[in-house]
């Protein structure tokens, strides 16, 4: 029992200060009980992986991003009064020292070169090399470095942030070793791996371990289900090849759990299956391409799943519609939980935006929701997810509220007024949210346990608009009368986000 709490220790510690080689904050993963494995099923490990790594390694490269940044380092002036005698000289003084070729007014600053590590490999025997997005960010001179010393100017052709992938192409004089991608979804936890790259700068280094887990989700990137493997994985391997037994790709490490910087065992990959065609849209496009909803999605708990009649917590929640999103014209509202999307059922909210982003722009597809309790379909053509995105500061209908009596009502354990133009004035309430202004809560209350507070705006309840207090509290008292055990808040803060918030009626 002693020699345990150092390792519980550690553990609680990682949690805390959680942070990936990039920066990233990572999902801290906790302890669990270790089963015994079954001896009929037990698998010896490779007597060496010799054999693979020198199949592999010269695929592997390193890569040198630098980036030129200009120095803002100056001279500080003397500050003098307005009319000082000495205004003239120090003027002199200084437009001299820059005449001289030293730092003075009119000077151009000095520029320094930013360099970074990292590793990469080869797909293709033309020139066409894989990394990480954060490895070249935005650097304006890379450099690939090969296994023979060989050094290579890189061009760019495509980066995507949301995946954190980079494509480079370099051109050679002879054709290059290259490694093909395997099937990430037939990797099983427990299966051998090896990561190759430059960590700390120390290129070709080999690292083997296995497939702790699957479907990692690390950040609150919402298109990455991440490999997590034991395998030694620290600064610099970044961009580098996960390797299986077969000497196939089956995904590019990308970030670390780590407390110090240095690896502890727990490393993370973005699976072959999933890097795949966004490589395939940046070699075509340049560029990513995803499709696109246009709604806005939140989890489904328990108490909501409850109160939309659900049975069990499943699908994504929609909150809110964009206007001129897929979504509108195909009749999605708000309020729908979708449940399965082109065939794929949708387990959680999580699941949705990589499902979306994988489908192709332009793309017809079934959209199975649940309304009011009673499954529907809804045929949506899907837009473009980056289009989307330029559009999203649109602004919204600037219409006025309708007016309303000053009067304040109580309900669920909440203070209700209408909205007003000084309550907008005390909460910051933009002028396009419209609903009932929650003014006090009652901390020992239900809906504080929601984190609903003083300025947040009830726009529906159970799904129906309500705009004045007494519109809400008939149908709070409407609710009991139907024995419902909760009720179905839609809030939006000050700024006009909304969220469902499903409060208990006991």
């Amino acid at each position: 029992m002693p020699m345990a709490k150092p390792f519980l220790i550690t553990l609680r510690r990682t949690a805390i200060a959680a942070v990936t080689a990039t920066g990233v904050a990572a999902t801290a993963i906790g302890a669990g009980s270790i089963a015994a494995p079954s001896l009929a099923f037990a698998r010896s490990a490779p007597e060496s992986f010799a054999d693979l790594a020198e199949q592999v390694t010269d695929a592997v490269v390193n890569i040198s991003a630098a980036t030129t940044v200009t120095e803002q380092r100056s001279v500080p002036t003397p500050q003098l009064p307005p009319g000082s005698p000495f205004q003239e000289f120090f003027d002199d003084f200084f437009n001299q020292r820059g005449q001289n070729g030293e730092q003075g007014p009119g000077t151009p600053r000095p520029q320094r070169r930013s360099n970074s590590l990292g590793s990469g490999f080869v797909i293709d025997a033309s020139g066409l090399v894989i990394t990480n997005n954060h490895v070249i960010g935005d650097a304006n001179d890379v450099t690939v470095i090969f296994t023979d010393g060989r050094k290579l100017k890189a061009e760019v052709v495509g980066k995507d942030a949301k995946v954190d992938l980079a494509v480079l192409r370099v051109k050679s004089d002879k054709p290059l070793k290259a490694v093909k991608f395997g099937d990430s979804d037939k990797s099983r936890i427990g299966d051998w791996v090896i990561a190759i790259g430059n960590p700390f700068g120390l290129g070709g280094s080999v690292s083997a371990g296995i497939v702790s887990a699957r479907n990692r989700d690390i950040s609150d990137q919402s298109y990455g289900h991440y490999i997590q493997t034991d395998a030694a994985i620290n600064k610099g391997n970044s961009g580098g090849p996960l390797f299986n037994m077969d000497g196939d790709v089956i995904g590019i490490n990308t970030a670390i759990l780590s407390p110090s910087g240095g690896s502890i065992g727990i490393g993370f990959s973005v699976p072959s299956n999933m890097a795949k065609p966004v490589i395939d849209q940046l070699v075509q496009f340049g560029e990513t391409r995803r499709g696109w909803l246009g709604v806005r999605i939140q989890n489904v708990d328990d108490a909501i799943a409850e109160s939309l009649g659900l049975g069990s917590p499943r699908g994504a929640l929609v909150a809110g519609i964009d206007d001129k999103g897929p979504a509108k014209p195909a009749g999605i509202e708000a309020g729908d939980v979708i449940v399965k999307f082109d065939g794929v059922d949708v387990k959680e909210s999580k699941d949705l935006p990589r499902i979306v982003g994988q489908t192709p722009v332009g793309k017809e597809v079934a959209v199975q929701i649940v309304r009011k309790g009673k499954e529907e379909t809804k045929t949506v053509k899907l837009g473009r997810l980056e289009d989307g995105e330029k559009t999203r500061l649109a602004s919204n209908n600037n219409s006025a509220p309708e007016a309303d009596k000053p009067v304040v009502k109580r309900a669920l354990g909440l203070e209700l007024s209408p909205v007003t133009d000084e309550l907008r004035k005390r909460y910051s309430i933009k002028e396009t949210v419209r609903g009932v202004v929650v003014s006090r809560v009652d901390p020992n209350s239900p809906a504080a346990d929601k984190r609903i507070q003083p300025g947040d705006v009830i726009v529906e309840v159970q799904q129906e608009p309500v705009t004045t207090p007494d519109a809400m509290t008939r149908r709070i008292d409407a609710l009991k009368k139907d024995g419902k055990k909760s009720a179905l808040l839609l809030v939006a803060n000050a700024q006009g986000e909304v969220r469902f918030v499903a409060v208990g009626l006991d």
